[in-house]
């Protein structure tokens, strides 16, 4: 069954060009002009991942990402202006699963709906990974810290899930590139460090009270296991 992405673009000609390029590789395509349509066609049932333009009227691209991760995880690509740093930072922090910029590659914008729609149906790695007080469960795309659910998107659960399989080890950047989004890293691009510091943010500190991931600079990142901590 072929899977359905939303476009919300108020770019009609730009939904509509992408529209028939998607939908010549084997996706349904829906799409939505404003960011209220964008909401309302989000929450409706069939929609496997949205691509989502920045700016649109009625509500925004961000406003409309603060408002759709309240209670769903559903993937999402941004879609920023070229050089707008700060609007694709903001996305990344409000938990978009990856961004291109515009004018985009319909290519490369179908390379990336698949990663992201792939890693999203796929678990990797063994199916319940136990660090001290986390519990991932890679078939359900679940985490629970001491029995409480913890929302997390797809590209987040990713990196996690990638950290949590070495406790421990530092995880190159590159490795968690391919892990988490499918592709290569870029000169300037700090996806994967947003998709990190929103991991500590919800996941707070460990059971010692110190941070859970440590960054070591030029490398990657490391899942911290304190005293007595296991996998």
């Amino acid at each position: 069954m072929p899977e359905t992405v939303l476009i919300a673009d108020d770019d009609v000609e730009l939904c509509q060009l992408l529209g028939e390029y998607l939908e010549q590789e084997g996706f349904e395509v829906r799409f939505a002009h404003d960011g209220e349509q964008a909401l309302a066609q989000a929450a409706a049932p069939g929609v496997n991942a949205m691509v989502l333009d920045i700016m649109m009227p009625r509500r925004n691209g961000i406003d409309v990402l603060k408002a759709l991760r309240q209670d769903s995880q559903l993937p999402v690509i941004m879609l920023t202006a070229r050089g707008e740093d700060l609007d694709r930072i903001l996305g990344l922090e409000l938990g978009a699963d990856d961004y291109l910029p515009k004018p985009c590659n319909p290519r490369e914008l179908v390379a990336r709906l698949r990663a992201v729609l792939r890693r999203a149906s796929t678990p990797g790695g063994p199916a319940l990974v136990e660090v001290e007080d986390l519990q991932l469960d890679a078939g359900k795309r679940e985490l629970s810290c001491r029995g409480e659910r913890i929302d997390l998107t797809s590209t987040e659960f990713s990196v996690l899930q990638a950290l949590l399989q070495k406790p421990g080890e530092v995880i190159p950047k590159r490795e968690l590139y391919l892990a988490a989004l499918g592709r290569e890293p870029v000169r300037y691009d700090r996806s994967i460090d947003m998709h990190v510091s929103n991991l500590r943010r919800k996941l707070g500190p460990n059971p010692q009270g110190e941070p859970r991931i440590e960054t070591v600079r030029g490398i990657g990142y490391q899942y911290r296991v304190g005293a007595g901590g296991s996998a």
